[in-house]
């Protein structure tokens, strides 16, 4: 028989915006079922040393704390559920979500939580060395390479700012870049052609990560000239990848929901209101300025508040013009 859940706040992935989301949900007597997606946890269950997150002196484990977070969001009366959302039904309430498993999920309110993955090189070498030299965040993790040589490879937005970043930590730091012109905004460019402290290397690919003899860590990045087919060897302790990320909205284009030009959900600023009442979005999926756990933990709060409202205001009536869409203040395009 296939089963179905009914709730009045469903929650769809289960990082820190999610997790964050169901413990406020719970408080609030909404009884929130939180669906975990392929990752259960988000990305934080990848990563090792955390040092960022409020609360803790000593270095935590990523995975420990989502485990914690998890607990705290079951004891407080939230509801876990393993499955992977294949179908979502956003043109009436309650809202109708289908599972993988077969399951049925309708909710009055939804909320999505369903993060952004970084994009990488592809590279077998990439993967053997994440954490131990090979990083996507700088944010994240340049606190961890104080004093030592690292190389940022990319040329959009996102690696300017990462070599910017890693100025406050690093003396000497390049960027790799695989054609001759940046596709950041220029005053960033202008920002870091003025920086003494970072070497842009042209039209150079990584060809390897390259793990030192004896250690599992980083020591050089194997460059292949994109005009020339030549090698070299760069000597680093530290190689981010800066390529953009890849927010998981796919499972919502067609649903009548707004995302912008890079397919992040569209929300209403200073709010986690989407364009269509009741469905709320928060985490990565909407945030591709500060990508962290703690903003991520600090909008599911948002979200969950806002739905607890929504459904206070859902006993009285609407005015038509609110009952027509949430209105997004930002450059947006319909994912239908």
């Amino acid at each position: 028989m296939t089963a179905v859940h009914s709730t009045r706040m469903l929650v769809l992935g289960s990082g820190p915006a999610g997790l964050s989301a169901a413990i406020y949900g719970a408080r609030a007597g909404l009884s929130p079922v939180v669906v975990q997606g392929i990752q259960p946890g988000g990305q934080l269950t990848t990563t090792t040393d955390v040092e960022n997150y409020p609360g803790f002196r000593e270095v935590i484990q990523g995975p420990w704390l989502m485990e914690e977070m998890q607990a705290q969001a079951e004891h407080v009366g939230a509801r876990m559920l393993w499955d992977t959302i294949t179908g979502v039904d956003l043109s009436e309430r309650p809202f109708k979500v289908t599972g993988d498993s077969g399951a049925t999920y309708v909710c009055d309110t939804l909320v999505i939580a369903t993060g952004a993955q970084a994009r990488w090189l592809g590279l077998d070498s990439e993967e053997r060395l994440k954490g131990q030299g090979v990083s996507a965040c700088a944010t994240c993790d340049g606190f961890f390479y104080r004093g030592k040589k690292v190389a940022v490879i990319g040329g959009g937005n996102t690696a300017v700012e990462e070599a910017l970043y890693l100025t406050n930590h690093s003396h000497d730091v390049t960027i790799v870049h695989r054609r001759d012109s940046f596709r950041a905004e220029k005053i960033l460019q202008e920002r870091l052609f003025a920086h003494h402290g970072i070497t842009v290397l042209w039209n150079k690919e990584v060809a390897e990560f390259v793990a030192g003899e004896g250690t599992a860590g980083l020591v050089a990045l194997d460059l292949k000239d994109t005009v020339t087919g030549e090698h070299s060897r760069l000597d680093v302790e530290g190689g981010f990848v800066a390529i953009g990320h890849h927010p998981a909205t796919e499972l919502f284009r067609g649903t009548g929901l707004t995302l912008d030009k890079d397919n992040y959900i569209a929300v209403r600023p200073g709010t986690s209101l989407t364009n269509i009442p009741g469905v709320f979005a928060c985490g990565d999926v909407m945030d591709k300025v500060y990508r962290q756990a703690i903003t991520a933990a600090g909008t599911g709060c948002m979200a969950a508040l806002d739905a607890e409202r929504f459904l206070q205001a859902a006993d009285f009536p609407v005015p038509e013009d609110e009952a027509a869409g949430h209105p997004i203040d930002v450059a947006v395009e319909h994912a239908g």
